[in-house]
């Protein structure tokens, strides 16, 4: 049966996360139910991973297998006519041995903060307002030690068991533009809060109330109690994700 690959973006705001769930609408559940009005049957959407209620995504990577007669590259055309406007398909082909999910090399992450002093009306859904002043280059140098491979544990959330916490972080930049910023990190994998978890820290760093060496601290104890606090999701986008032999970053953002 042929397998299906979609690129999708989607602004999360109205949504219980990408995982179709019993206490509210998820992405995934809104695009199976149109593929199954397209094919005929309901076919399972498998993403490149899960993102959690209020998260955005620029580039989000799934694929499903299907027998239907539609070529691979018209679904995009063919799901966005009855997708709602705030979940867009950018693209699609057939890509037989995909796993959107197994095959993942690299994802790119971006947390986005809104550091005036008055929140934005228009951007009150996609980044954190945060007033406190914030020393940019020192959460920049808290930011680099995060780069390497290490254990993360001091960075998951409370009550998740992940197999492993150990992860490895190829950059971690933050970026200014007036009062925007912007927090870009990826690596080979996130646990569940990880991102939001390191982006709190570092604000807490950054505004003075937690001391530079934090970070460094974490890595060492494992211990949540030594990282900050748990950023909003909102602020949060899954930007990018690489594979082997193809890349989102090459298609429409």
């Amino acid at each position: 049966m042929p397998r299906i690959r979609l690129i999708i973006q989607y602004d999360g705001t109205g949504y219980v996360g990408w995982q179709t769930q019993p206490n509210g609408v998820a992405v995934q559940e809104i695009i199976e139910k149109e593929l199954e009005k397209l094919t005929g049957s309901r076919p399972v959407l498998h993403a490149s991973g899960r993102t959690d209620s209020g998260v955005h995504a620029m580039a989000q990577v799934a694929h499903f297998d299907t027998d239907s007669r539609i070529p691979p590259d018209k679904f995009c055309y063919a799901l966005n006519v009855g997708l709602p406007r705030d979940i867009r398909v950018l693209y699609s082909d057939q890509a037989e041995g995909f796993h959107s999910r197994f095959d993942v090399v690299k994802k790119h992450y971006r947390y986005t903060v809104n550091n005036g002093p008055h929140a934005g009306a228009f951007n009150r859904n996609t980044a954190l307002h945060y007033h406190y002043p914030l020393d940019d280059a020192k959460m920049q140098r808290a930011a680099d030690v995060l780069l390497g491979r290490h254990d993360f544990a001091a960075f998951k959330s409370t009550g998740t068991e992940p197999e492993s916490t150990v992860r490895t972080i190829y950059s971690a930049c933050w970026s200014r533009d007036g009062n925007m910023l912007r927090f870009d990190i990826s690596g080979n994998g996130f646990m569940y809060n990880m991102v939001r978890i390191i982006v709190g820290t570092l604000l807490e760093i950054g505004s003075g109330r937690r001391d530079e060496d934090s970070v460094a601290k974490a890595l060492k104890s494992l211990s949540r109690s030594d990282a900050g606090a748990t950023a909003p999701a909102h602020g949060l986008m899954l930007y990018r994700v690489e594979y082997h032999d193809f890349d989102t970053f090459d298609f429409g953002r």
